[in-house]
């Protein structure tokens, strides 16, 4: 359970640190609270369970990165937790999940998501990791984003 505090500390955080040398300080100094009181209780938070995870995530608009696209691959089900593994730790790819195919319409069943300065880099990117892959991807396709959606996850109130 969160105690008024920790209610604070995660309202003051979850939309994201503060863009200074020092943000945990930042964030106390806005609370009244102390530094290590403040990094403690997010140490804490973590290990808790409470919050998932404290880290940076880049603007890859502001970047320059406008072209994105989600890699969609049929691959053996029995297979998709390797060949998950292999293509999530590319560097070229920044969240890569399973999910339940819809068939007979959609036969994807693990999906990748791809950034690139234009759609032809982020083909280029996809077909690397067709290659990858190889034959174990009976079939893929790219997704390009069209519109920016805003992303957010749970709130709380403080």
């Amino acid at each position: 359970m969160l105690d008024a505090v920790d209610r604070r500390i995660v309202a003051a955080t979850q939309a994201g640190l503060p863009l200074v040398r020092e943000p945990y300080r930042a964030i106390a100094e806005k609370l009244g609270l102390d530094e290590a009181d403040v990094i403690a209780r997010l140490k804490r938070l973590l290990g808790e369970g409470a919050i998932r995870r404290i880290g940076a995530i880049p603007n890859h608009y502001a970047l320059g990165f406008t072209a994105n696209g989600m890699s969609v691959w049929d691959v053996a089900d029995d297979a998709v937790a390797g060949i998950g593994a292999k293509i999530g730790a590319l560097d070229e790819v920044t969240h890569c999940y399973e999910r339940p195919r819809h068939l007979p319409l959609w036969p994807y069943n693990l999906f990748a998501m791809v950034h690139g300065h234009t759609r032809d880099e982020v083909r280029a990117k996809v077909e690397r990791i067709a290659r990858l892959i190889g034959p174990a991807a009976r079939a893929h396709d790219v997704l390009f984003s069209t519109r920016i959606l805003k992303k957010t996850g749970l709130r709380i109130a403080a």
